[in-house]
């Protein structure tokens, strides 16, 4: 429909290209033909791992024409989690861009995918036993036309999987629906109230449902542009956003920091924003970063890709993830309930059923699942087990059934919801999920197999938790130096711990969770532990971290 009203409009924009409607329609049908020749159809999966560009857009819009599912890897994964992601969505095959030939060089003998490079240029190297996707385009005969044998899929069907780490383990492949892309990318364009003619600004992933839905969604569904980032930039946020005369655009609250740390420029306040919306700019910066940047609206909201709870702020209150009505609470199917603040597990009255939280009472976010509708369906993961998990049931009576979030949420008394913290295994840094199940045996195997627990601290001033290692090594075998090398390889940077702790003796009588407890909450301040402690300069290695340091890292003088 964009293309026919509009087909020379831009429909992405970056500093390296500049696609209309009509080429990105054209690119995907002739991905469309080309996988459609080469046996796939709807139903299969086929994983992709490529950089913020056009073409990332292009390729499962095209496989979407077919109803193949198009697996959005992280680009950040490594090794076992790089593997499990593929595995984990069955992929039949996996597209990647030349920038990651080493990280798949180094898992190919373990994938059973069929393999597609895909370079920036035609008649770049392509590696043994991979097809080379870009010149296979090039070649094509087919000019920008649908395969008319191909079974295309319905408003149900499965459309894409966006990985999440959620609570536990490594990283789960979410079901996005065709209907589940609409009604994300429509929800927040009608409760914003985004125009057609807005254009908008995302250095976000595109993997991610917030870069590659709610952005992006906005070009596919309602013709506007779309500029993005190959990756953000603090200092060129406003550049770009000059650049490119955009009207609106996307944060996460990490990068809003990030960008009030920069020294002011003439770009502060020079550029066309009526908006700014996202997730996470949080109540101590919110009011310095729109009176800084002059922003005349924040919308920000709350979700999960996953999750059927969903809420927005669109009245600009400042630090509220979302609101509910107090009088009508029955009018969207949400709640907070009283649970164990550590756990995230319910806690249940006499009846077995759950309970409300009072307005100021922090308690875990839930959404009521509705069979068959787009915002209230729950429709999990590839990895059903791991849906299991998320579902809690006889909540507010027998037989009926939630979405758990994970998070902890409060409200006050007009029915404003604040976001609290996360519960269970999962802390939050850089604007990633870092899940501690599989940091945990990653960085054992590294430090010679010893018992290691992760966990999240708070840094002041800084967003999220940082990653804390506390490793189990009395006779100090473990070599710092190595160990900093070896966790490199083997975990993404924002899963890599700012701190690591040496314990000299263990709680051996207490459980595994309560001991991981304990030193979260000793945290990494040196007066009050005896254990030896390090810290991660910003040139990966780790120092000793003494009272002295401790001291800087609270005042700011040294950031992570």
């Amino acid at each position: 429909m964009n293309v026919k009203r509009h087909p020379d409009k831009v429909a992405i924009l970056s500093e390296a290209q500049s696609w209309t409607f009509r080429q990105l329609n054209d690119f995907s049908n002739r991905i469309a033909a080309l996988f459609h020749n080469h046996g796939y159809r709807k139903g299969h999966v086929v994983g992709l791992m490529l950089e913020n560009r056009a073409e990332f857009v292009g390729i499962w819009l095209g496989l979407s024409k077919l109803g193949v599912v198009t697996s959005l890897i992280n680009t950040s994964l490594k090794g076992n989690s790089l593997l499990h992601s593929i595995n984990v969505a069955k992929c039949a095959a996996l597209i990647y861009g030349e920038t990651f030939c080493d990280v798949i060089e180094s898992v190919s003998v373990e994938i059973s995918a069929k393999l597609y490079q895909f370079n920036n240029e035609k008649n770049q190297t392509v590696q043994a036993g991979t097809i080379d996707l870009k010149t296979l385009l090039d070649t094509s005969s087919n000019h920008g036309k649908l395969p008319t044998t191909a079974h295309y899929p319905n408003h149900h069907d499965k459309l894409m999987y966006i990985y999440t780490s959620g609570t536990t383990g490594l990283p789960k492949a979410a079901v996005i629906s065709h209907s589940r892309y609409i009604f994300i990318a429509a929800g927040i364009h009608y409760t914003l109230n985004f125009k057609n003619t807005d254009i908008y600004y995302t250095p976000l992933p595109l993997y991610h449902t917030a870069g590659g839905i709610m952005s992006i969604g906005q070009s596919l569904l309602f013709g506007s542009t779309v500029a993005i980032r190959k990756k953000f930039s603090a200092s060129g946020y406003f550049s770009d956003c000059i650049r490119y005369n955009c009207t609106i655009a996307q944060y996460i609250g990490e990068m809003a920091r990030y960008i009030l740390n920069t020294p002011q420029t003439e770009y502060d306040r020079k550029h066309k924003l009526r908006m700014i919306f996202g997730n996470g700019l949080r109540p101590d910066i919110w009011t310095r970063f729109i009176k800084r940047f002059n922003i005349p609206k924040v919308g920000e909201f709350y979700g999960a890709t996953e999750g059927n709870a969903n809420i927005m702020n669109n009245d600009n209150t400042t630090g509220a993830v979302g609101f509910i009505s107090r009088i009508f609470p029955q009018i969207y199917p949400i709640s907070i309930i009283k649970a164990d603040t550590e756990t995230g597990v319910p806690i249940r009255g006499a009846d077995g059923l759950c309970k409300c939280c009072e307005p100021g009472e922090a308690g875990v976010f839930i959404g009521k699942i509705i069979k068959g509708n787009p915002s209230g369906e729950f429709l999990g993961y590839a990895d059903k087990n791991a849906s299991r998990k998320k579902v809690v049931h006889d909540v507010f009576r027998k037989g009926d059934m939630a979405f758990l979030s994970g998070d902890l949420l409060t409200s006050d008394e007009r029915g404003y919801l604040y976001f609290v913290d996360r519960t269970g295994d999962t802390f939050r840094w850089k604007g990633e999920n870092v899940s501690t199940c599989e940091v945990e045996p990653l960085i054992s195997s590294v430090a010679c197999y010893k018992a290691t627990v992760v966990y999240g601290v708070p840094i002041p001033h800084t967003e999220g938790r940082a990653g804390m290692a506390a490793i189990y090594d009395p006779e100090r075998q473990v070599d710092v130096d190595r160990l900093a090398h070896d966790i490199c390889s083997v975990l993404p940077p924002y899963a890599r711990p700012q701190f690591i702790r040496f314990l000299n003796k263990v709680d051996i009588t207490g459980t595994y969770k309560l001991r991981k407890v304990d030193l979260q909450k000793e945290g990494f301040n040196p007066s009050v532990i005896q254990d030896q402690l390090f810290y991660r300069t910003s040139s990966g290695k780790y120092e000793l971290l003494t009272s002295e340091i401790f001291e800087w890292i609270n005042n700011g003088n040294i950031k992570f």
